[in-house]
């Protein structure tokens, strides 16, 4: 994941995990390179342990397209943990989730697939 830089989200937008989406369940490394130079050696190994060999996290289930350690998953794995591996002192941590879910969804699905526009809907109602 390329870390997005300066990043600022409108007031309007709430980031807001959806169901069935899964983009940030594609660990290829090869795609995934400045994600795996931010993680210390201890979670750079469970995050080798976790890549299929199709490049998608084994606990993804491609059928529901749903985690299946979803509460036991890995801090690499949490939202809320984005900025403590990946920001910059100041970021706005849901500025910071809302930019790397669309760049996932994009890189995945495409920036017209459902999903992305069930995504955008969601960071967009009230809280």
């Amino acid at each position: 994941m390329e870390r997005p830089r300066g990043v600022t989200v409108p007031r309007t937008e709430h980031w807001q995990c959806i169901s069935g989406c899964g983009s940030c369940c594609r660990l290829d490394p090869a795609l995934r390179g400045d994600a795996i130079e931010a993680l210390d050696p201890d979670q750079q190994a469970l995050y080798f342990s976790m890549v299929g060999e199709d490049g998608w996290c084994r606990h993804f289930d491609t059928g529901s397209r749903r985690c299946r350690i979803y509460a036991e998953r890995p801090d690499f794995c949490r939202v809320d943990q984005l900025v403590a591996l990946f920001g910059q002192p100041g970021d706005d941590p849901e500025a910071l989730a809302i930019a790397s879910c669309r760049q996932q969804i994009r890189a995945e699905l495409g920036g017209r697939h459902p999903v992305m526009r069930r995504f955008l809907r969601t960071i967009r109602q009230p809280s």
